[in-house]
């Protein structure tokens, strides 16, 4: 793809229900993809298993917004025994690092008790649709806490959709469908007709809602 790619080719790209990968890390290369079948996480219908409920009332992380963007993406583009190598290379980096200082992306992080980044998801938002892209965690259940975090923040601002791109088991557990890009594309579409507010629950900084919280607005919704 040509060195011109900007972030506001970007968000064009997200309206067209089409993003971008990259072969691997160290490929400075990026390609298109719009997938025949999409994964999506209902808002509506999001389950959270009955152990991560425990877990989750515990608060066992401080969780916060939009505070260490470009860590969170470091953390997702890092290898792991299961995932030795990711898609996230310097120009999507830096490309994703522009749409967060606009306020279209955002991250959701978990920090122990010693203040250590344990964990995290990032994502772009658009009108009322949510594209999440990655999650890493380096502590128990820590990715699974922050996605809980982002569905009921996503639930209280009036979001339509929240994207999770391809099937994968890991979501499965939280009520993961698959749909054909046709009707994806009539859901983003509807989405993108509305105006979600990523911040009405609170703003960049400590994230008021509790797990509890996070808990009551998910089963008011589902």
């Amino acid at each position: 793809m040509s060195d011109r790619f900007n972030a506001d080719m970007l968000l064009d790209c997200y309206r067209q229900g089409v993003f971008p990968m990259a072969d691997s890390r160290e490929d400075m290369n990026l390609f298109l993809i719009s997938p025949e079948i999409r994964g999506v996480l209902p808002l509506d219908e999001f389950h959270v298993p009955r152990r991560l409920r425990k877990t989750v009332r515990k608060d066992p992380y401080r969780v916060t917004i939009d505070q260490a963007f470009s860590r969170v993406m470091e953390g997702c583009a890092e290898g792991t025994a299961d995932r030795p190598t990711t898609w996230i290379n310097v120009p999507i980096q830096n490309l994703y690092s522009s749409l967060h200082k606009r306020g279209y992306a955002h991250s959701i992080e978990c920090w122990d008790e010693d203040g250590d980044l344990v964990g995290g998801l990032y994502g772009v938002s658009l009108g009322a649709a949510f594209f999440g892209e990655s999650m890493f965690s380096r502590a128990t259940d820590a990715s699974k806490i922050a996605l809980v975090h982002l569905v009921a923040r996503l639930i209280a601002g009036g979001y339509q959709l929240l994207d999770a791109q391809f099937h994968n088991p890991h979501l499965e557990q939280f009520g993961l469908i698959e749909m054909k890009k046709a009707d994806f594309m009539k859901r983003l579409e509807a989405a993108l007709s509305h105006e979600g507010d990523f911040y009405s629950s609170g703003t960049t900084g400590e994230d008021r809602l509790s797990g509890e919280g996070c808990l009551h607005l998910i089963t008011q919704t589902s």
